[in-house]
């Protein structure tokens, strides 16, 4: 590999790893470890699934497919795939993620050294920066690869080999079984917000991958997918390492103990007063980054399925207006109100996704996909349902004879069937049509 190749592969997989990794990514990990205990590798594994693997799919999905999230979409079908993507975009952009990741900035890099600031000036400063930056999207990939993650790699790095080395405490006790642990991980993946920002992300990527030169299929895709292997392997590391940190925080399970306060008291646990600080600046680091490709996406999404009707710039302005607004609520509040879109949502775009990836090279009819979306939505919204305490009990009773349904994890024999299905129908139609 040329200097030149190596040297633009290093920036956009560390701009990627930026990226998706945000204020949910640094806060989820610590708790996890507290609730599943000496279960934490099995948790590794199924938050790896939805953090790690899931997203590095979406990535190659839009890379299978063409340049964007509109490329995808018009492997399936191109308005039921803009629905999606917009409620996509909303939810990883000024309704959730974005004011999340201010209001972790303020709780876990702000408010530990300044008690009684109001969360509206550290949110205002934040949004400034975020906006400046994200004001010029060609300038987005290189500004987050070449000079913020570095830096918050190796904190990160640190903090965790430091941890491992002397660890606090023994394996917190836990409640749940081994497949228990692997529910929660998994699910809990799900908050991370990240398979839904890869579909995004991916044309941010592929963009700046062009930008450099390497505007050939070939070229183009091997640059992206080796980016991705270096951003899921960075984070894999991460996450493992968060996870094994909460585990031997020394914090019992079921303590009454904010995601914020847990970080924080692993750190100073592990580095001392330095433990606050560097976390703190993790913490600013990372959500820095993602609210600029956040707001930078929101802004290029929106742009494009107006037709420009609404300027890049107007449409980013928006963006960090609203989300400043809904920031100053805190994180558990935001992160509280994100769980039930995200029960909706994730198992669709999961489906469009693994699908597309799977069989996007052998099968280019639209029906088995469209099938298969179908019936992964109506399992969501039965999750949703069951969420909100909105089915009886008969209900629940046949539900749960759905394999994994129980889990959170109905969608998948369904959709296998819609897709099976929708091939037989369009066998049968183009065998009616060749006659």
């Amino acid at each position: 590999m040329k200097k030149s190749k190596l040297s633009n592969v290093l920036t956009l997989g560390f701009a990627l790893f930026a990226m998706f990794f945000g204020a949910g990514n640094l806060l989820l990990p610590p708790l996890i470890g507290v609730e599943t205990g000496a279960n934490f590798f099995i948790a590794i594994i199924s938050f790896g699934l939805t953090g790690v693997l899931l997203p590095f799919t979406g990535i190659l999905s839009v890379v299978f497919s063409g340049d964007s999230f509109h490329d995808l979409g018009n492997r399936i079908n191109k308005y039921l795939v803009l629905i999606l993507g917009t409620i996509t975009i909303i939810c990883i952009g000024p309704l959730i993620a974005i004011p999340r990741t201010a209001a972790t900035t303020f709780e876990v890099g702000i408010k530990p050294f300044f008690q009684g600031m109001n969360p509206i000036w550290s949110s205002f400063v934040f949004f400034a920066i975020t906006l400046a930056l994200a004001i010029r999207p060609s300038k987005v990939v290189d500004v987050i690869g070449n000079y913020l993650t570095p830096i918050l790699l190796v904190l990160l790095v640190i903090l965790i080999t430091m941890g491992i080395i002397n660890p606090t405490a023994n394996f917190s006790s836990s409640k749940l079984s081994m497949t228990g642990a692997f529910s929660r991980g998994f699910i809990e993946g799900y908050q991370t917000l990240d398979v839904l920002a890869s579909v995004i992300f991916a044309g941010i990527i592929i963009k700046a991958t062009k930008d450099k030169g390497y505007v050939d299929k070939k070229s183009k895709s091997q640059i992206v997918i080796v980016s991705g292997l270096l951003s899921t392997t960075c984070l894999l590391f991460v996450y493992g390492g968060l996870i094994y940190l909460g585990a031997t925080s020394g914090v019992a399970n079921g303590t009454e103990i904010s995601r914020s306060e847990l970080l924080i008291h692993i750190s100073q646990n592990i580095l001392g007063q330095y433990g606050v600080i560097a976390i703190a600046l993790c913490m600013a680091f990372a959500c820095l980054t993602t609210s600029i490709a956040l707001t930078s996406a929101v802004g290029t999404f929106l742009n494009k399925i107006t037709n420009g009707k609404l300027s890049y710039t107007l449409l980013t302005i928006l963006c960090t207006i609203i989300s400043f607004g809904l920031s100053i609520k805190g994180v558990d509040k935001i992160i509280e109100f994100a769980y039930p879109p995200l029960v909706f949502v994730y198992p669709i775009t999961i489906t469009l996704v693994i699908y597309i990836v799977l069989f996007g090279r052998f099968i280019k009819s639209k029906v088995p996909y469209t099938l298969a979306l179908i019936c992964s939505t109506v399992i969501a919204v039965f999750d949703l349902l069951k969420l909100f305490g909105k089915l009886d009990e008969s209900t629940l009773k046949y539900l749960d004879k759905i394999p994994f349904f129980e889990y959170g994890l109905g969608w998948i024999i369904p959709s296998l069937i819609g897709f099976i299905l929708g091939l037989g129908i369009d066998k049968i139609v183009n065998k009616k049509t060749s006659v």
